[in-house]
């Protein structure tokens, strides 16, 4: 297996064999091919007398969700193995462990957590988790901090930084989520219902104007290792754990980046309540867990960041008093931004969110697409204004009113 060519199950199997001190010699081992992504094939392959699984991720050298017409970099996967590995030194509960990573098959070997749920699947499914916050705010804190000039090294940080240059798969997240949004671009996916929204998105050049200080950001300002594609189905979670997969977009950027993406999904699905939720008070009751989530993160991401700050920062410079508050202030907005620019790519462009597309009843899935865009537009017109948590929760209410013709 020294050429690269992508495995079928049974060759699955067979490499899952050679890994030392997992399976039993001759151990009778099953596969089976469970990749919904985009862009990977992801067996499980089992030992059927004791039950130990792992979970062989490939990297395809095309997007799998548009073929071989789409041609990526098999790097990715070391980037996504590299990543890995850097957030397990940080947040050893929070990743799962890599047993092993094959170059040559652009392949990474990793722990298995069937014992968990996808966390969109389970906020669709309406399920509450009481340390979600905590523990994600932990994950951003710890890998952002400790990767950036505020915790690290700073010429070892520019080293680290050349190993996650990752060009194609930044370039998907420029295209897509800073450009093809805002214009009549061939990529996009809009619903006819909804095609006036976007035909506007593409007219308005005060919001353009945001979303170019955003774009800019993203391409230039490289402050921390990014996970760079935090959303919620790549989290795996029960009551008592969470797990953050797919680093494969790694890359070193805007810090606020990260964060956002993980409040835009929240918020995704407030929108997407629309249809999930089968009444007014259960909607109310789940929108309103949805939003103190959202508060509860940043709330446990900044006290996180703040104490690393205060008893591990690097730098003597950015010990000066107030630079701290004024670093976090600009962090909160760059959020509040990339939060509106994530939640507006996923109503018009390639990629959507389950949470709103598999709601069934076309009128509510319509007007939680249009409650998404109003959300995501506004926070991105107003991010550069945002001085707390709470505003960002003022706007998606505001939004979601009842004389804006939802129900909260």
């Amino acid at each position: 297996m020294s050429t690269y060519h992508p495995l079928s199950e049974a060759q699955a199997i067979e490499y899952a064999r050679q890994i030392p001190d997992l399976f039993q010699p001759g151990a009778e081992l099953a596969s089976h091919e469970i990749g919904d992504g985009n862009l990977n094939l992801v067996f499980r392959i089992s030992e059927k007398a004791s039950g130990k699984s792992i979970i062989l991720k490939q990297a395809l050298p095309y997007a799998k969700v548009v073929g071989e017409s789409w041609p990526l970099t098999l790097d990715r996967a070391r980037i996504e193995s590299e990543a890995l590995l850097i957030q397990e030194g940080l947040v050893p509960d929070l990743v799962p462990h890599v047993y092993a990573y094959d170059a040559n098959l652009a392949l990474t070997v990793m722990e298995d957590l069937s014992d968990h749920v996808i966390m969109r699947k389970g906020l669709i499914e309406r399920n509450q988790y009481p340390l979600f916050a905590e523990h994600i705010g932990r994950f951003l804190a710890n890998t952002l901090f400790f990767t950036s000039d505020l915790g690290k090294n700073q010429q070892e940080k520019k080293i680290q930084q050349g190993r996650f240059i990752n060009p194609e798969l930044c370039k998907i997240t420029e295209d897509l989520i800073f450009d093809d949004p805002y214009r009549d671009a061939e990529t996009n996916n809009i619903e006819a219902q909804i095609r006036d929204a976007a035909e506007q998105l593409w007219t308005d050049s005060e919001l353009h104007f945001e979303v170019a200080i955003l774009r800019q950001k993203f391409l230039t300002n490289a402050q921390a290792l990014l996970h760079g594609d935090l959303h919620t189905g790549s989290i795996f979670i029960k009551p008592d754990s969470t797990k953050v997969i797919d680093p494969e977009f790694a890359y070193y950027g805007p810090m606020g980046f990260d964060i956002g993406a993980v409040l835009a999904n929240l918020i995704l699905n407030f929108a997407g309540q629309e249809g999930w939720s089968l009444d007014h008070e259960s909607r109310q009751a789940y929108r309103a867990y949805l939003l103190q989530t959202v508060k509860d993160v940043w709330t446990h991401f900044e006290a996180n960041f703040r104490a690393l700050w205060n008893e591990h920062g690097v730098d003597r410079v950015f010990q000066t008093p107030g630079y701290q508050d004024y670093f976090l202030k600009n962090l909160l907005q760059d959020t509040a931004g990339f939060t509106g620019a994530k939640m507006v790519r996923r109503i018009v462009g390639l990629a959507h969110v389950a949470d709103i597309d598999k709601i069934e009843d076309s009128a509510a899935r319509e007007r939680a697409q249009r409650l998404a865009l109003a959300i995501g537009t506004s926070f991105i017109r107003t991010n550069r204004q945002v001085a707390s948590i709470d505003e960002l929760i003022a706007i998606v209410t505001k939004e979601s009113a009842v004389e804006r013709g939802f129900v909260l």
